[in-house]
């Protein structure tokens, strides 16, 4: 019988240490995903430290979300903790700067084609939450509610930034392929984005 989060959740706030790791195996691949092409160095750090903060504050999640959208709560807050502390003194906006604006350096995750690079690169490129948004909808399956969770604002408003995000990204890539002189008039960017998710882990 296949134990579900909150049934591994409450063992683990019971003292069942087996069933945080449970939880950690089943979720490490995508907290991993979610950190890589945004922290170019210690990713692997802020999956534990995300893990670790689970563990520190397991009570405070009651449940009214599934396990997973509170994991990539805590993984978004602990991200623009990192962005903060690596950049003091300067102010960041992420709903208008991207990772490329603060830090202006190609992603280090190996594409295995230059469709793949342009399409991480782009990600890179528009605003830190509206690519948060994106990757979790392409990446991970998450509805605008979950991501309006994660970003802490209303499902409306998570919708119209997702929307927005897409097109921003379009345009993006469109300015990238231009330099890579690379046609891409003829993929599905939805079908496209999701493509890249296994990159991620390599």
């Amino acid at each position: 019988m296949v134990t579900t989060d909150l049934e591994l959740l409450e063992a683990w706030r019971g003292g069942e240490t087996t069933a945080g790791e449970a939880l950690f195996e089943r979720h490490f691949d995508a907290v991993m995903r979610f950190f890589r092409n945004k922290i170019d160095e210690g990713s692997e750090d802020l999956v534990q430290r995300t893990f670790l903060a689970c563990v520190e504050g397991k009570e405070r999640f009651e449940g009214r979300s599934s396990f997973r959208t509170y994991l990539f709560a805590v993984a978004h807050n602990l991200l623009r903790t990192r962005f903060r502390q690596q950049h003091r003194g300067i102010q960041i906006d992420f709903t208008e700067q991207s990772i490329w604006d603060i830090a202006p350096a190609p992603s280090t995750v190996m594409a295995r084609d230059r469709t793949q690079r342009v399409l991480l690169e782009a990600m890179r490129r528009i605003p830190i939450e509206s690519q948060v948004a994106l990757e979790l909808h392409y990446w991970e399956g998450l509805t605008a509610a979950e991501i309006g969770v994660v970003i802490e604002v209303p499902t409306g408003t998570a919708k119209t930034r997702i929307r927005r995000a897409r097109q921003l990204l379009g345009q993006a890539i469109e300015t990238l392929a231009q330099g890579e002189n690379l046609d891409t008039s003829g993929l599905d960017l939805d079908v496209w984005a999701r493509s890249v998710r296994q990159v991620l882990l390599r």
